[in-house]
C-alpha cells in the first residue's frame, strides 16, 4: 500500500482496551463456529437438494469443514510469524468471505464438500492468529484467563447459531445461511482492518524456510511439557466433534425432537459458555493445571456414564441430555487451559507453535470425530464409547507430560530457539 493510500486509513490504536481486544478476537474466531453450528439445522435440506448418496453423508458438510480447519492451521501460523499477525488475519477473513459466496451458488454435493474443506482451511487463520496475538500480550495463567474470556464471548455464536440457522430456514433456503456468513465476514474484515494493531515485535519475525519450519516443528513435538496437552486435547475434542457431526441425526431423528434440535444444541452450548466464564474467574487462582486436570477426570467418568446410558437405556433422552451437557460444559475447563499450557514454552515463535498444535488438536480431532460420527448407528452408543475411550487416552497423555503427577503448578521448560 502506498503512503498516499495509507493516509486515508485511520491509524489503529497501539493498545486496544481489554474489552474490545477480547470481543474482536472472539468474533474473529466465531467465524469458524458460525460455519459449523449455523449449518446444523440445514444438513437434511442440503442432502436432499444436492442429492447426497447416503444419509450419513450429510455429516461431511461439517466434517470436511473441521478437517479443513486443521489443515489450514498448519499454514497460517508460520505465515503470521513471518509477515506479522494482522495481514495474515485479514487475508484469511477475506478469503473466507469469497468461499462463503461460492457456497451460495454451488449446485453439486461433492463440489460443496470440496468448497467447505477450503472454507475451513481459510477460517483457521482466525483462531490460529488470534491465539498467537494473545500469546504476544500475555503469558502463564493470565494468558489462560484471557483465552477463557475470549471463549466466553465466542460461545455466544454456538449458542445462537443453530437457532439463527433454523429461523433462516423458515423464510429462506439453506443458501441464505452462507449469505449470513459472508456478511459477518465482511464486518469482521473492516473491524480488524481499522482497529487491530500489529502485536508481533519485528525482531521476533521468523524466516519462512523449510529448515525453520522443520526446526520449529521438532521443538514443538519434542517438548514433553507441551506434547501431552496437544495430543490429549485432540482426543478430547474428537469426542466433541463426533457429537457435532451426528448431533442433528441423534437429537432430531433418534430422540425424535425434530425442529427442537436447534434449541437443544443451543442449551448445551450455553453450558460451554458458562464453564468458560467460570474458568476465566478461577484459573489464575487455582492454576490452569489444577482446573483442567480435575475437569478431565470428571470427563472420563461422565463419558463412562454416557456409554452405559446409551447401552442400557438407548431411547432415554432425559439421561442423554444431562450427561452430554456436563461433557460439553467440561470442555470449557479443558480447551483454553490445555492450549495455553501447550503454547506456554514457545514465546518466540508462538504463531508456528500455535499452527502446529492447532493442526494436531483440530485436524486430528476432526478426523477422529468424523470416524465417530460415521459410526452412528441410530443410537448414542458409539458416541458414548468414544467419549469415554478418547478422554481416558487423553488422561494418559497428560500424565506423560506431567511425569505422572497431576494438580501441580510448575515452570515450563523453554526450548532453545535459533537466531
Amino acid at each position: 500500500m502506498s503512503g498516499a493510500a495509507r493516509s486515508f486509513l485511520p491509524t489503529p490504536p497501539k493498545d486496544l482496551s481489554r474489552g474490545e481486544f477480547v470481543v474482536m478476537l472472539a468474533m474473529v474466531m466465531a467465524l469458524q463456529a458460525l460455519g459449523i453450528d449455523a449449518m446444523l439445522p440445514a444438513l437434511s435440506q442440503i442432502a436432499q437438494e444436492l442429492k447426497a448418496p447416503d444419509p450419513n453423508d450429510r455429516q461431511l458438510v461439517i466434517a470436511s469443514y473441521l478437517i479443513g480447519m486443521g489443515a489450514g492451521a498448519l499454514v497460517f501460523g508460520f505465515l503470521a510469524d513471518r509477515f506479522g499477525r494482522k495481514p495474515i488475519m485479514l487475508a484469511g477473513i477475506g478469503t473466507y468471505c469469497l468461499f462463503d459466496f461460492a457456497c451460495i451458488i454451488i449446485e453439486d454435493f461433492n463440489a460443496l464438500i470440496m468448497f467447505r474443506f477450503v472454507n475451513g482451511m481459510v477460517a483457521a487463520a482466525g483462531s490460529v492468529v488470534a491465539g498467537a496475538i494473545v500469546r504476544d500480550r500475555f503469558e502463564g495463567d493470565a494468558m489462560a484467563r484471557t483465552t477463557s474470556l475470549i471463549a466466553v464471548v465466542f460461545m455466544i455464536v454456538p449458542v445462537m447459531a443453530p437457532t439463527v440457522g433454523q429461523t433462516i430456514l423458515l423464510f429462506a433456503g439453506w443458501r441464505s445461511i452462507f449469505g449470513l456468513m459472508f456478511v459477518f465476514g465482511v464486518v469482521m474484515f473492516i473491524w480488524v482492518l481499522f482497529r487491530l494493531p500489529e502485536t508481533m515485535e519485528k525482531g521476533h519475525r521468523q524466516k519462512l524456510s523449510i529448515g525453520r519450519v522443520a526446526h520449529n516443528f521438532r521443538l514443538v513435538v519434542t517438548n514433553r511439557d507441551a506434547i501431552g496437552y496437544t495430543f490429549g486435547a485432540a482426543l478430547v475434542f474428537a469426542g466433541l466433534y463426533g457429537y457435532i457431526n451426528c448431533s442433528e441425526q441423534l437429537v432430531a431423528e433418534h430422540f425424535g425432537l425434530g425442529d427442537k434440535f436447534a434449541y437443544v444444541f443451543g442449551f448445551m452450548a450455553l453450558f460451554m459458555a458458562a464453564s468458560n466464564f467460570a474458568n476465566s474467574r478461577i484459573v489464575e487462582r487455582f492454576g490452569a493445571r489444577r482446573v483442567s486436570h480435575t475437569a478431565l477426570l470428571a470427563f472420563v467418568v461422565t463419558g463412562a456414564l454416557q456409554w452405559a446410558s446409551a447401552t442400557y437405556a438407548p431411547d432415554n433422552f432425559w439421561l442423554f441430555l444431562p450427561l452430554m451437557t456436563i461433557n460439553l460444559g467440561l470442555i470449557g475447563f479443558l480447551g483454553s487451559n490445555f492450549s495455553s499450557i501447550a503454547l506456554q514454552p514457545f514465546r518466540h515463535f508462538a504463531g508456528s507453535a500455535s499452527s502446529l498444535q492447532t493442526t494436531v488438536r483440530v485436524g486430528g480431532g476432526a478426523v477422529l470425530g468424523a470416524v465417530v460420527g460415521a459410526a452412528y448407528d441410530g443410537t448414542a452408543r458409539p458416541l458414548g464409547m468414544a467419549l469415554f475411550g478418547l478422554s481416558l487416552a487423553g488422561l494418559l497423555l497428560i500424565l506423560y507430560s506431567e511425569r505422572g503427577k497431576l494438580f501441580r503448578r510448575r515452570k515450563e521448560t523453554v526450548p532453545q530457539v535459533e537466531g
